[in-house]
């Protein structure tokens, strides 16, 4: 019999299909319409459970949050990719299966990647968000993030602004 609790643990590579999984759905449901349609499908084809699982292998920091035995998100996370802002770790990714999602696991894994971040000796945080994906910097404002730098990223052809939020120790 399964539990109804949720925790956050490190991924395996036995995780990777799930990890997969959540990615596929979480992009299609986040992106389709901002990312164009052809260069939306080839970045989500690239990072199949092949892919996931030889980054797992490898060691990259994933955490995934667990519900009734079932993997409901993922977040990818590590040291601070933009040397010039001045938070020593990123959330590089933090996703969910679209039904976990407005449940409050979100913000469990959010606060779970922060912790795991502090407790590797990283000071403060950030997060990149497409500026058009309005979810996401809603979740991210309602967090306390607090907007600290804009980019550009170019898919297939069309250059998309982002935003960095920010968060303390």
């Amino acid at each position: 019999m399964g539990t109804l609790l949720f925790e956050t643990r490190r991924a395996r590579p036995a995780d990777a299909a799930d990890v997969a999984e959540i990615h596929d759905s979480a992009w299609r449901a986040a992106y389709r319409g901002l990312i164009p349609g052809v260069e939306l499908e080839k970045m989500i084809e690239r990072r199949g459970p092949g892919w996931w699982e030889t980054a797992l292998r490898r060691g990259s920091r994933v955490l995934v949050l667990t519900h009734a035995d079932r993997i409901a998100g993922y977040a990818n996370l590590g040291r601070n990719r933009a040397r010039g802002l001045p938070y020593e770790g990123e959330i590089y990714e933090l996703y969910l299966r679209p039904e976990y999602q407005g449940l409050g696991f979100g913000r469990r894994l959010f606060a779970d990647s922060r912790k795991e971040l502090a407790n590797s000796g990283f000071e403060g945080v950030t997060v990149w968000a497409l500026a058009a994906n309005e979810p996401a910097l809603g979740f991210y404002r309602a967090l306390g993030g607090a907007n600290i730098a804009r980019s550009s990223e170019t898919f297939g052809g069309r250059t998309l602004e982002k935003l960095a939020f920010g968060w303390t120790a």
